[in-house]
């Protein structure tokens, strides 16, 4: 029975234009990592056409592979913070906004397979989307024909970026309930953009090792070498939270009434 569920759910965005849209959106961000590499390496070009390219030199920065793949890893910091969450917020408010969320839980299925299936919907749907950044990305490194590429830094940089987007994918669930808990989009979109301004005023601060929606982005090397930004128990802090927000969420479809 889970089977079909997880089968529905996923047949769910086949028609769905969000799902491309998503995928054009994430791709700005190498697009544009891949524009200040070009400032850094034609800063008086840029500094012609008005791209600031003076400030980009003050930065100390250089144009090649190591740069631009941290630079991803920043990005995907910040990305699986909004656009994960804008993800959850479909995937989790839809049944609610739709009007087919009483139809979905009078079924004849544990109710608590519903969320499972979703959670897994939404890691298929933020993996693929990790899978764009990482695709653009080195598409777009190998246009500007950065220096200093080399197998091992590839593989390290990439797997960096893929457990950038599992933490912040670890964060969706208190999402998923929010939007179950306030039956449609507008509170977890509101959610989500609450705590982006949290964590990054937090992030700033010495609170935001503790405050999971900052840990995402310093683990990222937002600001600066994460062993300096974090604490151990950094990790641990988003693992709670996680695992609150799953048990939040099946409670809420499993217990809670719906009364559309």
């Amino acid at each position: 029975m889970l089977g079909q569920v997880i089968a529905t759910e996923f047949l769910k965005l086949r028609r769905a234009k969000i799902t491309w849209l998503t995928a054009l959106g994430i791709a700005i961000g190498p697009l544009l990592g891949g524009l200040f590499m070009w400032i850094l390496q034609e800063p008086g070009r840029a500094e012609r056409l008005g791209l600031i390219g003076q400030k980009a030199q003050f930065l100390g920065q250089t144009a090649d592979w190591p740069t631009y793949f941290a630079l991803l890893a920043q990005m995907t910091g910040i990305v699986s913070v909004v656009l994960f969450s804008l993800v959850t917020a479909y995937v989790f408010g839809r049944e609610y906004s739709d009007g087919t969320a009483k139809n979905m839980l009078v079924l004849p299925v544990t109710r608590a397979w519903f969320p499972v299936a979703k959670f897994l919907v939404v890691l298929v749907w933020c993996g693929l989307l990790t899978v764009v950044i990482i695709t653009v990305g080195f598409l777009v490194g190998l246009a500007l024909k950065l220096p200093g590429f080399s197998a091992t830094l590839a593989a390290a940089s990439v797997g960096e970026i893929l457990l950038v987007a599992f933490l912040g994918y670890l964060l969706m669930p208190v999402v998923a309930w929010i939007a179950a808990l306030g039956k449609g989009y507008l509170a977890p979109l509101g959610f989500a953009l609450l705590t982006l301004l949290l964590g990054m005023g937090l992030g700033a601060t010495g609170w935001g090792k503790w405050f999971p929606w900052s840990i995402v982005p310093l683990f990222a090397g937002i600001a600066g070498p994460r062993t300096e930004t974090l604490a151990a128990g950094s990790l641990v802090v988003i693992a709670l939270t996680c695992a609150a927000g799953v048990a939040a969420t099946i409670w809420q479809f499993t217990y809670a009434d719906n009364h559309q």
